[in-house]
């Protein structure tokens, strides 16, 4: 099932729990996915594991452990 972001932000505020859980999974998918992007493009413009870590506020060993594999 493809949402727009509209359709994201409203279900996000639904009163129904299955549309807000669901759009609630749904935005951490897209995140995931997002962070994956920025990741490998940091790394292609020669960012280290430390800068990257401090962009996303986690630890360089957080990072590295999630995202070693991305080029």
């Amino acid at each position: 099932m493809s949402q727009t972001m509209t359709d994201l932000a409203e279900d996000v505020g639904s009163r129904d729990p299955t549309t807000g859980l669901r759009a609630v999974a749904a935005l951490r998918r897209l995140v995931e996915q997002l962070e994956d992007l920025h990741v490998r493009n940091a790394r292609a413009a020669g960012w280290s594991w430390r800068a990257i870590a401090d962009g996303l506020g986690v630890t360089k060993q957080t990072v590295h452990r999630k995202h070693r594999g991305s080029r």
